[in-house]
Protein backbone atom coordinates (compact mmCIF):
# COMPACT_ATOMS: atom_id res chain seq x y z
CA UNK A 1 0.00 0.00 0.00
CA UNK A 2 1.53 3.65 -0.92
CA UNK A 3 -0.24 6.27 0.26
CA UNK A 4 0.43 10.46 -0.90
CA UNK A 5 0.29 13.65 0.64
CA UNK A 6 0.80 16.87 -0.31
CA UNK A 7 0.86 20.66 1.02
CA UNK A 8 2.71 23.58 0.32
CA UNK A 9 5.46 22.51 3.43
CA UNK A 10 5.11 20.99 7.15
CA UNK A 11 1.27 20.78 7.40
CA UNK A 12 1.26 17.28 5.90
CA UNK A 13 2.98 16.07 9.18
CA UNK A 14 -0.25 15.61 11.00
CA UNK A 15 -2.13 13.99 8.12
CA UNK A 16 0.63 11.61 7.47
CA UNK A 17 1.41 10.20 11.38
CA UNK A 18 -1.96 9.69 11.52
CA UNK A 19 -1.59 7.06 8.28
CA UNK A 20 1.78 6.19 9.76
CA UNK A 21 -0.14 5.24 12.92
CA UNK A 22 -3.23 3.51 10.81
CA UNK A 23 -1.24 1.42 8.79
CA UNK A 24 2.95 1.47 9.98
CA UNK A 25 2.99 -0.86 6.82
CA UNK A 26 1.82 2.04 4.26
CA UNK A 27 4.80 3.56 1.97
CA UNK A 28 4.24 7.03 2.28
CA UNK A 29 5.02 9.92 -0.24
CA UNK A 30 5.11 13.55 1.30
CA UNK A 31 5.60 15.92 -1.11
CA UNK A 32 5.84 19.55 -0.53
CA UNK A 33 6.90 22.69 -2.56
CA UNK A 34 9.19 24.70 -0.08
CA UNK A 35 10.29 26.65 -3.15
CA UNK A 36 6.67 28.25 -3.90
CA UNK A 37 5.67 28.47 -0.42
CA UNK A 38 3.56 29.95 0.93
CA UNK A 39 0.98 29.33 -0.87
CA UNK A 40 -1.69 31.10 0.76
CA UNK A 41 -1.02 34.61 -0.39
CA UNK A 42 -1.52 33.36 -4.06
CA UNK A 43 -3.80 33.81 -6.37
CA UNK A 44 -6.50 30.51 -6.64
CA UNK A 45 -4.84 30.18 -10.57
CA UNK A 46 -1.11 30.05 -9.08
CA UNK A 47 -2.18 28.16 -6.25
CA UNK A 48 -3.57 25.50 -8.50
CA UNK A 49 -0.40 25.06 -10.84
CA UNK A 50 1.58 24.61 -7.81
CA UNK A 51 -0.72 22.02 -6.43
CA UNK A 52 -0.63 20.24 -9.45
CA UNK A 53 2.89 20.25 -9.89
CA UNK A 54 3.51 18.87 -6.41
CA UNK A 55 0.93 16.16 -6.96
CA UNK A 56 2.49 15.16 -10.03
CA UNK A 57 5.59 14.91 -8.60
CA UNK A 58 3.46 12.52 -6.29
CA UNK A 59 1.76 10.69 -8.61
CA UNK A 60 4.91 9.80 -10.62
CA UNK A 61 5.41 6.93 -7.23
CA UNK A 62 2.18 5.26 -8.32
CA UNK A 63 0.39 5.78 -5.08
CA UNK A 64 -2.93 4.36 -4.58
CA UNK A 65 -4.43 7.78 -3.25
CA UNK A 66 -3.61 10.64 -2.28
CA UNK A 67 -4.80 13.13 0.89
CA UNK A 68 -4.38 17.08 -0.26
CA UNK A 69 -3.05 18.13 3.78
CA UNK A 70 -3.52 22.02 2.95
CA UNK A 71 -6.53 24.00 3.37
CA UNK A 72 -5.56 26.78 0.56
CA UNK A 73 -4.89 23.42 -1.80
CA UNK A 74 -8.38 22.11 -0.84
CA UNK A 75 -9.82 25.05 -1.36
CA UNK A 76 -8.43 26.04 -4.40
CA UNK A 77 -7.27 23.30 -6.54
CA UNK A 78 -9.26 20.59 -6.00
CA UNK A 79 -11.28 19.99 -8.85
CA UNK A 80 -8.32 20.40 -11.28
CA UNK A 81 -6.44 17.53 -8.88
CA UNK A 82 -9.06 15.22 -8.75
CA UNK A 83 -9.89 16.09 -13.11
CA UNK A 84 -6.12 15.27 -13.62
CA UNK A 85 -5.38 12.04 -11.32
CA UNK A 86 -8.96 10.11 -10.64
CA UNK A 87 -10.08 7.45 -10.92
CA UNK A 88 -6.47 6.25 -11.46
CA UNK A 89 -5.66 7.61 -8.02
CA UNK A 90 -8.43 8.97 -5.90
CA UNK A 91 -7.91 12.47 -4.07
CA UNK A 92 -8.96 13.37 -0.27
CA UNK A 93 -9.23 16.89 0.60
CA UNK A 94 -9.07 18.28 3.64
CA UNK A 95 -12.09 20.80 5.45
CA UNK A 96 -11.49 22.69 8.92
CA UNK A 97 -13.86 20.28 11.28
CA UNK A 98 -16.62 22.91 11.30
CA UNK A 99 -19.45 20.32 11.35
CA UNK A 100 -18.41 18.26 14.57
CA UNK A 101 -17.03 20.92 16.39
CA UNK A 102 -20.63 22.50 15.59
CA UNK A 103 -22.74 19.93 17.61
CA UNK A 104 -21.58 20.47 20.77
CA UNK A 105 -23.51 23.54 20.52
CA UNK A 106 -21.14 26.25 20.80
CA UNK A 107 -19.49 29.13 21.10
CA UNK A 108 -16.83 27.46 18.50
CA UNK A 109 -14.10 29.57 17.29
CA UNK A 110 -12.47 29.00 14.24
CA UNK A 111 -8.30 29.58 13.82
CA UNK A 112 -7.13 30.04 10.52
CA UNK A 113 -4.88 31.96 8.41
CA UNK A 114 -5.59 35.22 7.43
CA UNK A 115 -6.29 34.68 3.67
CA UNK A 116 -9.06 31.89 5.07
CA UNK A 117 -10.64 33.98 7.95
CA UNK A 118 -13.74 35.79 7.09
CA UNK A 119 -13.62 34.09 3.61
CA UNK A 120 -16.42 33.17 1.33
CA UNK A 121 -15.12 29.49 1.83
CA UNK A 122 -15.11 29.76 5.50
CA UNK A 123 -18.72 31.20 5.80
CA UNK A 124 -20.21 28.77 3.50
CA UNK A 125 -18.57 25.75 5.82
CA UNK A 126 -20.67 28.39 9.52
CA UNK A 127 -23.47 28.60 7.00
CA UNK A 128 -23.98 24.88 6.30
CA UNK A 129 -22.67 23.33 9.51
CA UNK A 130 -22.75 25.55 12.31
CA UNK A 131 -25.94 27.70 11.28
CA UNK A 132 -27.51 29.08 15.00
CA UNK A 133 -24.01 28.09 16.75
CA UNK A 134 -21.78 30.95 17.99
CA UNK A 135 -18.91 30.79 15.54
CA UNK A 136 -15.94 33.45 16.11
CA UNK A 137 -13.62 33.04 13.70
CA UNK A 138 -10.15 34.27 14.57
CA UNK A 139 -7.15 35.08 12.44
CA UNK A 140 -3.52 33.46 13.35
CA UNK A 141 -0.93 35.93 11.38
CA UNK A 142 2.43 34.40 11.31
CA UNK A 143 1.18 31.09 12.99
CA UNK A 144 1.77 29.16 9.67
CA UNK A 145 5.12 30.47 9.05
CA UNK A 146 6.71 30.09 12.68
CA UNK A 147 5.30 26.23 12.46
CA UNK A 148 7.13 25.70 9.00
CA UNK A 149 10.59 27.26 10.51
CA UNK A 150 9.92 25.37 14.06
CA UNK A 151 10.54 28.76 15.89
CA UNK A 152 9.64 28.40 19.20
CA UNK A 153 9.61 31.86 20.12
CA UNK A 154 7.49 32.99 16.91
CA UNK A 155 4.78 29.98 17.71
CA UNK A 156 4.55 31.48 21.04
CA UNK A 157 3.52 34.69 20.15
CA UNK A 158 1.94 33.84 17.12
CA UNK A 159 -0.27 31.75 19.53
CA UNK A 160 -0.76 34.05 22.02
CA UNK A 161 -1.84 36.81 19.69
CA UNK A 162 -4.29 34.50 18.35
CA UNK A 163 -5.30 33.39 22.04
CA UNK A 164 -5.96 36.90 22.59
CA UNK A 165 -8.71 37.47 20.16
CA UNK A 166 -10.22 34.73 20.86
CA UNK A 167 -13.83 34.57 23.44
CA UNK A 168 -12.74 33.37 26.33
CA UNK A 169 -15.93 31.07 26.27
CA UNK A 170 -15.15 28.84 23.64
CA UNK A 171 -16.03 25.33 24.19
CA UNK A 172 -14.44 24.06 21.13
CA UNK A 173 -11.95 25.06 18.25
CA UNK A 174 -11.15 24.37 14.83
CA UNK A 175 -7.59 24.10 13.42
CA UNK A 176 -8.58 25.38 10.21
CA UNK A 177 -5.08 24.91 9.16
CA UNK A 178 -3.20 21.85 8.95
CA UNK A 179 0.23 23.05 10.71
CA UNK A 180 -1.63 24.32 13.42
CA UNK A 181 -2.19 20.24 14.16
CA UNK A 182 1.13 20.04 14.96
CA UNK A 183 1.07 22.39 18.02
CA UNK A 184 -2.23 21.91 19.14
CA UNK A 185 -1.71 21.24 23.00
CA UNK A 186 0.64 24.92 22.70
CA UNK A 187 -3.30 25.81 21.55
CA UNK A 188 -4.85 24.19 23.93
CA UNK A 189 -2.34 25.72 27.05
CA UNK A 190 -3.26 29.15 26.02
CA UNK A 191 -6.95 28.94 25.64
CA UNK A 192 -8.00 26.29 28.40
CA UNK A 193 -9.97 29.02 31.43
CA UNK A 194 -9.17 27.38 34.83
CA UNK A 195 -12.36 25.55 36.09
CA UNK A 196 -13.47 25.33 33.45
CA UNK A 197 -14.65 22.67 31.14
CA UNK A 198 -11.86 20.68 28.73
CA UNK A 199 -11.59 22.66 25.62
CA UNK A 200 -11.65 20.50 22.23
CA UNK A 201 -9.57 21.41 19.69
CA UNK A 202 -10.77 19.72 16.25
CA UNK A 203 -8.11 18.52 13.72
CA UNK A 204 -8.55 17.14 10.30
CA UNK A 205 -5.88 14.87 10.25
CA UNK A 206 -7.44 11.52 11.49
CA UNK A 207 -10.21 11.91 9.96
CA UNK A 208 -8.25 12.34 5.98
CA UNK A 209 -6.33 9.19 7.35
CA UNK A 210 -9.29 7.23 8.10
CA UNK A 211 -11.11 8.25 4.25
CA UNK A 212 -7.77 7.26 2.23
CA UNK A 213 -8.16 4.34 3.27
CA UNK A 214 -11.75 3.76 2.86
CA UNK A 215 -11.73 4.97 -0.59
CA UNK A 216 -8.42 2.12 -1.42
CA UNK A 217 -10.58 -0.49 0.50
CA UNK A 218 -8.40 -1.21 3.44
CA UNK A 219 -8.89 -1.82 6.36
CA UNK A 220 -6.49 -0.09 9.80
CA UNK A 221 -3.88 -2.36 11.04
CA UNK A 222 -1.91 -0.50 13.57
CA UNK A 223 1.50 -2.01 14.75
CA UNK A 224 4.02 -1.14 17.62
CA UNK A 225 6.95 -0.73 14.68
CA UNK A 226 6.25 1.28 11.77
CA UNK A 227 7.31 -1.23 8.74
CA UNK A 228 6.42 1.04 5.66
CA UNK A 229 8.60 3.20 3.67
CA UNK A 230 9.11 7.00 3.21
CA UNK A 231 9.96 9.11 0.39
CA UNK A 232 10.16 12.78 0.60
CA UNK A 233 9.70 15.25 -2.17
CA UNK A 234 11.03 18.74 -1.71
CA UNK A 235 9.69 20.66 -4.95
CA UNK A 236 10.20 17.67 -7.11
CA UNK A 237 13.74 16.38 -5.81
CA UNK A 238 13.69 13.68 -3.40
CA UNK A 239 15.35 14.84 -0.14
CA UNK A 240 15.34 13.42 3.43
CA UNK A 241 13.00 14.68 6.16
CA UNK A 242 13.98 18.04 6.56
CA UNK A 243 15.16 18.86 10.48
CA UNK A 244 13.12 21.19 11.24
CA UNK A 245 9.94 18.53 11.06
CA UNK A 246 11.82 16.69 13.85
CA UNK A 247 10.82 19.71 16.28
CA UNK A 248 7.45 17.46 16.06
CA UNK A 249 6.40 14.35 17.04
CA UNK A 250 4.67 13.97 14.07
CA UNK A 251 7.91 14.21 12.34
CA UNK A 252 9.82 11.98 14.88
CA UNK A 253 7.13 9.21 14.29
CA UNK A 254 8.00 9.38 10.46
CA UNK A 255 11.75 9.51 10.99
CA UNK A 256 11.46 6.25 11.98
CA UNK A 257 10.03 4.91 8.90
CA UNK A 258 12.50 2.75 6.17
CA UNK A 259 13.78 5.93 4.20
CA UNK A 260 13.96 5.39 0.12
CA UNK A 261 16.41 8.33 0.09
CA UNK A 262 19.57 8.87 0.58
CA UNK A 263 21.62 11.64 2.11
CA UNK A 264 21.61 13.87 4.98
CA UNK A 265 18.74 15.65 7.05
CA UNK A 266 18.31 19.05 5.12
CA UNK A 267 18.26 22.38 6.81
Amino acid sequence: MKIALMDSGTGLLAAAAAVRRLRPDADLILSSDPDGMPWGPRTPEDVTAHALAVARAAAAHRPDALIVACNTASVHALPALRAELEPAVPVIGTVPAVKPAATGGGPVAIWATPATTGSPYQRDLIERFAHGVDVTGVACPGLADAVEQADEAAIDAAVAVAAGRTPRDVRAVVLGCTHYELVAERIRAALQQPGAPALVLHGSAEAVAAQALRRIGAEPAPAATPVGGLTVLLSGRTAELPAATLAYAEGRLLAQSRTDTAGALSG
